[in-house]
């Protein structure tokens, strides 16, 4: 579980990866959007991947990796679920803004390449 686990963080690190370096700028948001979801599930996975184990100490137990998991990196992954949100939703703000800006959706605005005009810009 644990390779499979590994393969599927690597392949949505290459993916958000080459989607970050494509000149547009929806690209450029998803592409960043997987790698966060690829950080996650390795901050996740960093806590030893346990099934049926307890993120909380019961009483008259002693807490030991044998029965119980680690909660920091649930509570970290948690924070960056919803930082990663608030991020992406900025970007996509500011990418509506250099469309309508530039007429494009390039990253450096190039106009060789440039996408249909808009038809009315935003206000």
């Amino acid at each position: 579980m644990l390779l499979l686990l590994a393969i599927f963080i690597g392949t949505l690190a290459g993916c958000g990866t080459w989607l970050l370096l494509r000149p547009r700028s929806f690209d450029v948001v998803l592409g960043l959007t997987l790698l966060s979801y690829a950080v996650n599930l390795f901050i996740f996975a960093m806590g030893r991947v346990r099934v049926d184990a307890v993120p909380l100490v019961q009483a008259g137990t002693t807490a030991t990796l044998a029965n119980t998991t680690d909660p920091l990196p649930q509570a970290l992954v948690l924070t960056a679920i919803v930082i990663g949100f608030a991020m992406t939703a900025v970007l996509l703000a500011i990418a509506l803004v250099a469309r309508a800006e530039t007429g494009n959706d390039h990253v450096d605005g190039d106009a060789g390449h440039a996408a249909p005009e808009c038809k009315e810009p935003m206000a």
